[in-house]
């Protein structure tokens, strides 16, 4: 069975920067994987319709298992990927964490 190393990249007010290395499943989610590595992500309904789990492809990789229904096709475009349903393709590099999701949304009250 195929596998591949995911870098996880934290960055942002949520946490100091750092990372962490995961190896992949061809057939197991960004998600299922850090989980069996003991690493926390956000999720919610894992089946792509949320956007809680969204990260950012930097490098690499990766095909949704389902359709993203949380995501727009300019963010597909500028990377954003569900890592609920994100099966990887090759070794990736990805940036997580809610601050990655709260790009994704406007703030009417700043």
């Amino acid at each position: 069975m195929t596998e591949y190393e995911v870098e996880l990249v934290w960055e942002g007010a949520e946490k100091a920067d750092r990372e962490a290395n995961i190896a992949t499943r061809e057939d197991e989610t960004v998600l299922e994987a850090a989980e069996r590595a003991d690493l926390g992500l956000p999720f919610g309904c894992r089946i792509g319709h949320c956007g809680s789990c969204t990260g950012r492809l930097l490098t690499g990789d990766l095909e949704h298992a389902r359709r993203p229904l949380a995501l727009k096709d300019r963010h597909l475009d500028d990377g954003y990927v569900l890592l609920c349903i994100a099966e990887p393709r090759a070794d990736c590099r990805i940036r997580v964490g809610v601050d990655v999701q709260r790009e994704l949304v406007s703030n009417p009250w700043k």
